[in-house]
């Protein structure tokens, strides 16, 4: 048996009760029930809305044997932002939307059938990396340095019903307040975001080999 311990920080409810088929499509990777090892992070993700309200981070055992994870930290760089690109808008315009259907096409995988999606998750500044590319503003030689700036952690996106069932609430849960950790929450995305910005402006970055070429 190989048993992991995880945390859902993504609610103010004390009480949470995963269930299959709910979640909504436009999380990072869809429906589904996210959750994190860290559970540093967890306390800032239970606090990041603007509620101004203490939260809570509820803790699951996870039988991980017999389920088909699918991690993207395995994957290309441009394998989690064609995912991020079939639930999320990185732009409303045009261009994008027929880009976008020809980057998932290309770089894309097939996760329908997996237990489990594990992979970064898609935050502030997570995502105004996924803005600066979808411009043609991030050279692809940069992307993964990009990513570990963000230092915002991984996230287990609980899919099929099977992974649900593997799936046990161990009853801790951990009371969140509000000042401290959202305050801690926008410290290290305001931290990620200076460094993101640097690193786009530096010579590194050549701009070369950008979204628009890469189709």
């Amino acid at each position: 048996m190989s048993k992991i311990k995880l945390y859902h920080g993504g609610s103010m409810n004390k009480i949470v009760v995963p269930k299959f088929g709910l979640g909504n499509e436009k999380h990072d990777y869809g429906k589904g029930f996210y959750l994190t090892e860290n559970l540093q992070l967890a306390k800032e993700w239970a606090v990041c809305r603007p509620e101004f309200q203490s939260g809570f981070v509820h803790t699951f055992e996870l039988e991980t044997n017999s389920l088909n994870i699918f991690d993207y930290q395995s994957e290309n760089i441009l394998c989690w932002l064609a995912e991020l690109m079939k639930h999320r808008d990185a732009s409303d315009s045009k261009r994008y939307r027929i880009l976008a259907a020809k980057f998932i096409a290309k770089y894309g995988k097939d996760t329908q059938n997996c237990d489990i999606i594990k992979g970064w998750r898609a935050n502030a500044s997570y995502f105004y990396i996924a803005k600066a590319f979808v411009r043609d503003e991030v050279d692809i030689d940069i992307l993964e340095d990009l990513m570990q700036l963000g230092n915002l952690g991984i996230q287990w996106c609980i899919k099929s019903k099977k992974a649900f069932d593997n799936l046990v609430n161990v009853t801790e849960i951990i009371p969140v307040d509000y000042k401290e950790f959202n305050e801690k929450y926008n410290q290290r995305d305001s931290k990620a975001r200076h460094n993101m910005k640097e690193l786009i402006n530096s010579d590194k970055n050549k701009v070369e080999k950008v979204f628009s070429t890469l189709i």
